[in-house]
């Protein structure tokens, strides 16, 4: 096994890599730049828009930019927030844990509720709930995420009333946990809609496809029970599917509910990505897709070494 995540880790290498390098020219490409929320000003001369440029090393050659950052990357250095005037690793690492604690939720609903709809229509398929769970499942796929917030907003927070629609703790005699729950409730929601409604559509295929297998048959002439065939043979491979969809799902969690967070105000990684974008704040954008990319890297690797846990059979050699 430590052969295998030696392996899985060198090949990574010129993954990340190419990541970076395409990161950087689509930087380079986009309009603007944060020199130009400072060129708005029009009270500013054009010496001291050229000092500005100086100071944040906006003048010098693309290729000189790259080489730059990529050496400070690998000394660990992120760089320093155009916006916010400080390091980008403290930029994040204040947003990180309030991201991982939206993906934990949203994670936990929607493997819940993915297993539970999933491992029920596969037990009578094209039954009834069965053809319901589909319709509901491409409705969800297709939903747009910011409309569907919008209606939860509308919905538990202006109609009823009972959920805030935005923020991590209420301003007035907030900050217990609680008031976080009651926060988190709505778009942790949102950011599950979407998996639950895909999660559950691999959980269903590859249950009925393991209800055929003939172990299972064997199984149930042993005179086991239908709990335990379910538990014990058929779900312990159907999860394997679902493993990989997982593995790569969640760290897009932790880097990708922009709409999300946006939406809500909840102050985690996609807000700031949303705001980094708006300031063309460079250090910041290419710290939260650096980081990305290495997220999704280590849960394709975390996916690998769950398929043997759960199939012996598999090989990691």
């Amino acid at each position: 096994m430590i052969r295998f995540i030696v392996r899985r880790v060198l090949e990574a290498i010129p993954l990340l890599f190419g990541i970076a390098v395409l990161s950087f020219i689509f930087m380079q490409l986009a309009p603007g730049g944060p020199d130009a929320l400072f060129a708005r000003n029009g009270r500013m001369t054009q010496e001291q828009l050229d000092n500005i440029r100086h100071s944040m090393g906006l003048d010098r050659p693309p290729h000189e930019q790259f080489l730059v950052w990529f050496t400070n990357i690998l000394r660990g250095n992120l760089g320093v927030s155009y916006a916010h005037f400080r390091p980008v690793s403290e930029v994040i690492g204040e947003v990180f844990p309030n991201t991982v604690i939206l993906m934990t939720a949203g994670l936990i609903i929607s493997l819940v509720c993915a297993l539970v709809f999933g491992i029920a229509a596969a037990r009578r398929p094209y039954g009834f709930f069965d053809v319901t769970t589909s319709f509901i499942s491409y409705f969800g796929l297709a939903m747009p995420v910011f409309w569907f917030a919008l209606m939860l907003q509308l919905l538990f927070s202006v109609r009823l009333g009972g959920l805030p629609s935005a923020g991590m703790y209420s301003a007035q005699g907030g900050g217990g946990f609680l008031d976080l729950l009651k926060h988190l409730a709505l778009p942790a929601i949102t950011i599950a809609i979407g998996s639950i409604a895909g999660w559950s559509r691999y959980v269903r295929s590859s249950t009925v496809e393991q209800l055929s297998q003939d172990y299972v048959r064997s199984a149930r002439s042993k005179g086991l029970s239908e709990g335990r065939v379910m538990t014990g043979h058929v779900l312990r491979n159907a999860l394997i599917p679902l493993v990989t969809v997982v593995g790569i799902d969640v760290p897009l969690y932790l880097t990708g509910a922009v709409l999300t967070e946006t939406v809500f105000s909840w102050p985690g990684m996609g807000r700031l990505f949303f705001d980094a974008l708006t300031v063309r704040d460079y250090p910041v954008l290419m710290g939260i897709l650096v980081l990305g990319a290495i997220l999704i890297v280590v849960g394709n690797l975390v996916a690998d070494l769950i398929y043997g846990l759960l199939d012996p059979r598999i090989s990691l050699s």
